[in-house]
């Protein structure tokens, strides 16, 4: 276990840095949700630090060993990595700050320092999209010896720009839904209503987190996905059908991602899906099933491999 973590502290310095105090904040979040009786917008003032230091832990962790993946050294990846620490500390400098000032954080412009707090968090998040776009290039262009390790984590880094690109009608013209309130992320309902436990999605209207949420972690489900094809399933399937079933993963993950978008703005709550939503979810499950079958079906009989 120790070496395990040596080795993992030197994928990406300046980023598991980054991870070990975002780990330490979430701990200290953690204690405040408990100990701080405060409550904004109708939930524990110290859950969106927690819930992002989280985040952080796994997005931070997951992208410097996609980073160590790489055959070379790439001092463009490395230094992007670099940048995205950079505005992932600035964003989180502002949301700590504004919680211990008593105030939200996201979308709000009610004073002038308020204002100017979002801002920064925007510019910093637009930085970090790009950051993260850049080291996606860089991961494609390098060849890896594991052809599904290659694709899957290709998805997972094109996927996961998907899931910030899912954030954008959080503040689109027409969200503003109260003086000095620049965004939302319900749709039909004011924010801070009844929501489901923890993650705090919205139970009485659209929430454009879910999105949001599930794209982002496409950088840890479709490498998670590969891993278990190879360990459990290895010796059944060859490599190509692991990589088409991959795809195929990739594909429906990016669909679903714009399904929940597309539920949320209009207005829908995660759990009361109208039926135009479950006819979508339900074409959507019939034909990943169908292209799933169809590599599971088409995939080299073992002997015949062998007598090849």
């Amino acid at each position: 276990m120790t070496t395990a973590l040596r080795r993992a502290a030197h994928w990406h310095r300046p980023m598991m840095v980054f991870v070990a105090g975002m780990a330490v904040l979430a701990v200290v979040a953690a204690i405040g949700i408990v100990a701080d009786p405060r409550i904004l917008t109708g939930v524990p003032i110290w859950l969106k630090p927690f819930k992002f230091a989280v985040s952080f832990v796994l997005y931070g962790t997951t992208l410097a060993w996609m980073l160590s993946l790489l055959p070379r050294r790439s001092r463009t990846a490395e230094r992007a990595g670099t940048v995205v620490v950079a505005m992932s500390l600035a964003e989180m400098a502002v949301i700590v700050a504004q919680v211990l000032r008593g105030t939200t954080s996201h979308y709000n412009e009610t004073t002038p320092l308020n204002a100017a707090l979002w801002q920064v968090m925007g510019a910093s998040i637009m930085v970090l999209f790009v950051a993260h776009l850049v080291i996606g290039i860089v991961v494609l262009r390098q060849p890896m010896a594991d052809r599904v390790a290659r694709y899957a984590v290709g998805w997972g880094l094109g996927l996961s720009l998907l899931g910030m690109l899912a954030a954008i009608p959080m503040v689109v013209p027409g969200q503003e839904v109260a003086e000095g309130i620049g965004g939302a992320h319900s749709v039909g309902v004011p924010d801070g209503g009844r929501g489901l436990p923890l993650v705090g999605w919205s139970t009485t209207g659209g929430d454009l987190r879910i999105g949001h949420f599930v794209g982002l972690h496409a950088l840890q489900a479709l490498p998670i996905m590969a891993i278990l094809l190879s360990r459990f399933l290895g010796t059944w399937l060859d490599e190509r059908s692991q990589v088409r079933l991959v795809i195929v993963a990739g594909a429906a993950y990016g669909v679903l991602t714009m399904l929940l978008t597309w539920q949320a703005l209009r207005g829908q709550p995660l759990l009361r899906p109208d039926a135009l939503t479950l006819a979508a979810a339900a074409a959507l499950v019939t034909a990943t099933a169908t292209a799933a079958a169809l590599v599971l079906v088409r995939r080299p009989r073992p002997e015949l491999a062998l007598a090849a």
